[in-house]
């Protein structure tokens, strides 16, 4: 006998399909036997032993049965190593395992029936190679989204004319930290502050992105394309300090560690994906999703306890589409029921993303269509783009259809007399994965109400990186708001006659519909709405974009629709106060109106160019 030998029931259907699925992990170390075939050749074992449980022999006449021959045909075979260790050396887990594998082989008819409830007829070992094919193609879309979209805003928001200029913000900083500041502000930014500078980055960025999902050099392009991205977020300030942006940078950064080496376009299935890394984009998704629900439950908003914050949702969010006037016209009830399944999928739904194959397919279906829900009746970016992006790790590669895995392995025949692209060697990834785990449990825990003191050196550790935002917290929508208001800032050359500047997206015209604009993101409409929240004197940037606009700053202009002074900018500039509510069907039916609006006063008092405020 040259290697180890695992003798099993031939007749029983229950054996046969899991030895199939041990095949995989072992390979050809390990030799497995129905004992029906070979019990000759074994005097050793008995066929009473043989029908109570598995029985491995090694080449050095050691013998071994039930529990321990799983965990050590495991070992032999060189995949999971730490279960014979456990069972060693942990007291209590011989004796637990072994009674657990009594009670399985002692009712193998449920076990197996309920073994095909929870993987399916074919119970080999899961592969991911397709899976991580579409995940970074996916991944390379969002990134280029998010660069493309900045390109044309990015000069109007920080440039050198813009609203909340970068450059001032880092010569700010480096006053007050010194050389401090290049690790508390991680960005390109420093090297030249200018236009061309943040615009080369998008268009960088962007143009990488595609080569990205073209498959050239995907590890190598993900950390360039993460770079140029950290860059951006750092410098940005309220522009940038979104959560979506926060998510792209922490999916992006462990998307580095998932993709293989190889330069050229070439089959991404070659190499297997990182068990590791695929866990960490698990427990990514699981923050995700379980924060935003517990956020809610813990801010004491009597609106998320009463279920009635989504009577005002759909009215009161950022950016709603036209499909959002439909649903707000629903009935309470609706709401209610839908406001209870929004704490089902975000709070019970995420635990079962760790479940067997079917259970975590069913989990990823239902997040997948939460997603595609918010998605129709509200434009958060690429927000849900990337989270349904997440959910698609949640599914291995026979979940594909045919053609996607025969394009994804183009290539493969020829690629078998290559040497394999290298990967992340086995200590970074190990060390990577430890990292993050650390990194991820205050954040977690602090939604879940834990208010216990982490060690001095976690939190030296979370403090160092937080400026990387390679973990982050996440929870939208704590407090629900329960009231629309809308800033409308008008201009006028003689404090009589008032022209009002006109946004892209953002509410302003009754008459005028709610667009779809995801996957790209107006950030100076976005944080009108938020402004809109307090008062000028909380929102500087607002100040200051009164400003660009008595200059008539073309950059800030190209993120306005109209500008009613073309030819010479206004002398004065006011804010005012409207409350905006969709309008009832019968209203909309006689006027067309989608909103109906009512003046509040003024949000900013009249200001004129020189004036000190």
């Amino acid at each position: 006998m040259s290697k180890p030998v695992l003798l099993f029931d031939g007749d029983c259907y229950f054996c046969k399909r899991w030895i199939e699925r041990w095949r995989e992990f072992t390979g050809d170390k390990i030799e497995y036997q129905a004992y029906q075939d070979v019990l000759l050749k074994f005097p050793q074992v008995s066929e009473s032993d043989c029908q109570k449980s598995i029985q491995l022999l090694t080449p050095e006449g050691k013998h071994y049965r039930a529990a321990e021959a799983v965990f050590r045909t495991f070992a032999l075979g060189g995949h999971q190593k730490w279960l014979l260790w456990a069972y060693l050396k942990i007291p209590g887990v011989a004796a637990i395992t072994e009674a657990c594998y009594r009670i399985a082989a002692s009712n193998r008819i449920f076990f197996s029936n309920a073994a095909q409830l929870l993987y399916g007829t074919d119970l080999t070992p899961s592969k991911y190679e397709v899976t991580r094919w579409i995940f970074l193609r996916g991944l390379a879309l969002i990134y280029f989204a998010a660069f493309a979209s900045l390109a044309v805003q990015i000069a109007g928001l920080i440039g050198n004319e813009g609203i909340a200029p970068a450059g001032d913000f880092l010569r700010f900083v480096h006053q007050k930290l010194g050389a401090g500041a290049y690790w508390r502000v991680p960005s390109l930014a420093w090297l030249s502050p200018t236009n061309i500078l943040y615009v080369g980055l998008c268009a960088a960025g962007a143009v990488l992105a595609l080569c990205l999902f073209l498959g050239f050099s995907p590890a190598p392009l993900l950390s360039l394309v993460w770079i140029f991205y950290l860059s951006i977020v750092s410098v940005g300030g309220p522009f940038l300090s979104f959560q979506w942006d926060n998510l792209l940078l922490e999916a992006g950064f462990l998307a580095i560690f998932l993709a293989p080496f190889h330069i050229f376009p070439e089959s991404m299935t070659r190499s297997k994906p990182s068990g590791a890394v695929r866990f960490l984009f698990q427990c990514l998704l699981f923050r995700l999703m379980f924060s935003s629900g517990m956020v809610k439950l813990a801010s004491g908003d009597y609106s998320w306890k009463n279920l009635s914050a989504l009577v005002y949702h759909y009215e009161t969010q950022p950016l709603p589409t036209f499909l959002s006037w439909y649903v707000h016209q629903a009935p309470e009830i609706f709401h209610r029921i839908t406001a209870g399944l929004v704490f089902f999928v975000e709070i019970a739904v995420p635990f079962f993303i760790f479940a067997p194959r079917r259970i975590r397919y069913a989990a990823a279906w239902t997040l997948i269509a939460f997603q595609a829900a918010v998605m129709l009746t509200g434009n958060y970016t690429f927000f849900n783009l990337l989270t349904i992006l997440l959910c698609m790790l949640l599914f291995d590669d026979r979940c594909w259809p045919g053609w996607i895995r025969r394009f994804a392995n183009l290539g493969t025949d020829m690629a078998k007399k290559k040497r394999m692209p290298a990967q992340w060697p086995r200590p970074v990834i190990v060390i990577v994965t430890c990292f993050i785990l650390t990194l991820s449990f205050p954040p977690l825990l602090s939604v879940s109400r834990y208010r216990g003191e982490w060690p001095d050196w976690i939190k030296t550790l979370v403090r160092a990186t937080q400026p990387f935002h390679i973990v982050n917290g996440y929870g939208l929508f704590a407090v629900m708001t329960k009231e629309r208001s809308e800033i409308i800032i008008e201009g006028s050359s003689d404090r009589i006659h008032w022209k009002a500047y006109e946004f892209h997206y953002k509410p302003q015209r009754p008459d005028k519909a709610p667009q779809f604009v995801a996957p790209h993101q107006p950030r100076l409409d976005w944080q009108m709405w938020f402004a809109a929240l307090g008062n000028y004197q909380q929102n500087p940037w607002f100040i200051v974009l009164c400003r660009r606009l008595m200059d008539n700053s073309p950059a800030v202009l190209r993120l306005l629709k109209t500008n009613p002074f073309p030819d010479e900018p206004p002398l004065y500039i006011r804010a005012m106060y409207y409350r905006y509510r969709f309008t009832d069907p019968e209203t909309r039916r006689k006027t067309g109106a989608w909103w109906d609006r009512q003046g509040k006063g003024m949000y900013m008092p009249v200001v004129s160019r020189g004036m000190r405020y």
